[in-house]
């Protein structure tokens, strides 16, 4: 991105971009900012705010062009950059991800697996091939590939981060419930799936 965005806005803008490709799958042409607060639950005046940024003022009474936002959020987050990557653990959190269908329709392009169990090695997952964790160094140099996401098991993550830093890897998506230890030149994004049920469960359950 040529500007820096805020981490909560970014969120807030996959958001709008899932509402609005919904309502053009249903053919609707506009949507107004109270619409997306109310299905968000947010305040419309913070939707008006974030569509700054995207340079769409709307038309009075009418709402936003659907397929103008859409177009626009994924040019600002880079959606149409294609981002190669490799899902490193083919667990069952690994093989979900490796099957989940819409990554490409966000620039992410996920090319193969990896893990060391003999018997997951050459298994062909959703078109994907598992390789074996010692072919990732060579794979990655050839393809040029600097992004892994990371499902192993957390006794494994240090040591496995450790292993895809020196294979030259420079952006880790982290599903592990471990902070990781990396270099500066390493970005880590941590995906703690326990943390997002229990900051949920502190605001909304009783």
């Amino acid at each position: 991105m040529d500007k820096k965005i805020p981490e909560k806005v970014v969120s807030r803008l996959t958001l709008y971009h899932s509402i609005v490709s919904e309502y053009i799958e249903k053919q609707k042409e506009t949507i107004t900012s109270p619409q997306i607060a109310k299905l968000l639950n947010i305040d419309d005046s913070q939707v008006r705010k974030d569509f700054k940024l995207l340079n769409n003022a709307g038309r009075c009474r009418v709402g936003y062009d659907t397929k103008e936002i859409k177009e626009t959020i994924e040019t600002l987050l880079r959606f149409d950059k294609n981002k190669d990557a490799f899902i490193i653990g083919a667990g069952n959190l690994g093989l979900a991800l490796a099957k989940y269908p819409n990554f490409n329709s966000y620039g992410l392009n996920i090319l193969a697996l990896f893990d060391n169990d003999p018997l997951k090695v050459d298994m062909q997952i959703a078109d994907k091939k598992i390789f074996h964790l010692t072919k990732l160094p060579d794979l990655a140099h050839r393809l040029n590939v600097e992004i892994a996401v990371l499902t192993v098991p957390k006794q494994y993550a240090q040591t496995v981060a450790d292993f895809l830093v020196a294979s030259n890897i420079k952006y880790i998506w982290n599903f592990t419930p471990c902070i990781l230890e990396t270099p500066k030149n390493v970005k880590v994004w941590n995906e703690s799936l326990m943390a997002s049920f229990l900051q949920f469960a502190f605001k909304e359950i009783e």
